[in-house]
């Protein structure tokens, strides 16, 4: 999403469109990008958050093979992909925008308000602290690497992302517990009752028996 954002009339200069139409349709997807938080913001305490996150994680999947295949068919072997269509033109912006929403409504706002929920509190601000941290050094990181990604890759640089958001579904499917309802006083129980985190996390009980046989 971070090389939507920051380098997106790069990004359409390099598809063909011209200089004006670049900055066009930079400011379309942040405004798709805008409207679709409002999404999150009204729907994230009556869906899940594991179910948002999988449908985002879904739609930019399939956008992002969308936009390869599109890109590559215009390419061609020497790279250039001439004039394009109007009809092409309002293709890959589309889909690009259905990808933008696809993090706007899921991954985007669900990234941080998650992180702030599964802690324990006497951990949560250490926690939070390095969760911010390492999503602002991957966000530069990525930042400084992409227009020689996207010179060297060309299309190839969308099933690059395409296969993280990949893995960052399958993730979330298989080791993000639910934490919709949950009051965050609360939150070692949904650890405790997980299938994966259980195996890891003592219950009171346990803790408790733990400290009378140390005692003893």
């Amino acid at each position: 999403m971070n090389v939507i954002t920051f380098y997106a009339p790069v990004l359409f200069r390099t598809i063909g469109f011209g200089s004006n139409a670049s900055l066009i349709s930079s400011m379309i997807t942040d405004g798709f990008n805008a409207l679709a938080t409002f999404v999150s913001i009204f729907t994230v305490d009556k869906v899940r958050r594991r179910k948002l996150f999988l449908e985002g994680g879904a739609q930019m999947f399939i956008c992002q093979i969308v936009i390869t295949v599109a890109i590559a068919s215009k390419f061609g072997v020497d790279g250039n992909p001439g004039t394009l269509p109007k009809w092409y033109a309002f293709l890959v912006v589309g889909f690009i925008c259905i990808y933008v929403m696809g993090f706007a409504w899921s991954w985007g706002p669900l990234g941080w308000l998650v992180p702030s929920e599964i802690f324990p509190l006497e951990v949560r601000s250490a926690a939070q602290s390095i969760n911010v941290s390492v999503n602002m050094i991957f966000t530069f990181a990525i930042a400084q690497v992409f227009t020689s990604m996207l010179c060297h890759m060309k299309f190839g640089l969308f099933i690059f992302f395409a296969v993280f958001v990949l893995v960052m579904s399958c993730f979330i499917h298989k080791f993000l517990p639910e934490t919709k309802g949950v009051p965050i006083e609360e939150m070692s129980v949904v650890w405790q009752n997980h299938s994966y985190w259980k195996k890891f996390v003592k219950s009171a009980s346990e803790e408790a028996k733990a400290k009378v046989d140390n005692s003893c």
